[in-house]
């Protein structure tokens, strides 16, 4: 067996041991990577410079979206397809195909991303870490997880990114299949609490090193991190 970082590109494995705890299981799983998954390993690239979420337009709305999630959209601009994470700021798109299935489209339509419809590049997002409060409970967050919780504001749906400082919602509604809720459930986050967003803390900026995995499990491209490549065993 070897690590999946270690596999040349254009060779199909099978996924024959995933080592870590149940959150790199749960990770692993959202990008449809499990044990006995086939996968061929399309090439091994350079981290791009901006890996984090990216915030999009959408029609009248605007949405985070987690780097996983904008790794499924392809996009068309002038006559190409391309990636979405290949469009830069300001830069319009038509959505052309999602993939993962009904689950992802499902997904992308509660942010108003549906096929077809124009998508406006707005900006890549800081590493910034969002400290919310359920009850007495602290809980920090990415802006890409947080990305997955939509809130009530004035009768309209809203992601919790969007909160003021201070602000309190109610949580409408867990954006993702079993295992992101019951990740979230563990942290005391469920459809119907109020959250509340106490502060924004922002980082000392370091640079993107490393490099990340795109394979191909199906007709389905992903992107996996180096380390949780690392984390992978095939044969």
């Amino acid at each position: 067996m070897k690590l999946l970082s270690e596999v040349e590109p254009e060779v199909k494995v099978a996924v024959k041991k995933i080592d870590g705890g149940l959150e790199v299981k749960r990770n692993l799983e959202e990008l449809g990577i499990l044990e006995g998954t086939e996968l061929t390993v399309v090439a091994t690239e350079p981290v791009h410079v901006h890996a984090g979420p990216i915030s999009l337009k959408a029609g009248e709305m605007e949405a985070v979206v987690a780097r996983g999630w904008a790794d499924k959209v392809r996009v068309e601009k002038a006559g190409e397809t391309l990636p979405l994470l290949r469009l830069e700021n300001g830069e319009k798109g038509t959505v052309k195909t999602i993939e993962g299935g009904k689950t992802f489209e499902d997904n992308f339509s509660e942010l108003g991303i549906e096929k077809g419809s124009e998508v406006k590049f707005l900006r890549h997002l800081p590493d910034d870490t969002l400290v919310f409060k359920i009850d007495d409970e602290e809980i920090p967050m990415g802006e890409g997880q947080a990305s997955k919780l939509l809130v009530e504001r004035e009768g309209q749906p809203i992601q919790v990114n969007y909160l003021k400082e201070g602000e309190k919602a109610k949580i409408s509604k867990i954006i993702g299949g079993t295992s992101l809720k019951d990740k979230f459930e563990q942290l005391g986050i469920a459809e119907g609490n109020e959250i509340t967003l106490v502060r924004k803390e922002t980082p000392a900026p370091s640079p993107k090193r490393g490099t990340y995995v795109l394979a191909k499990i199906g007709e389905q491209l992903v992107t996996v991190g180096r380390g949780l490549a690392e984390k992978v065993r095939v044969e």
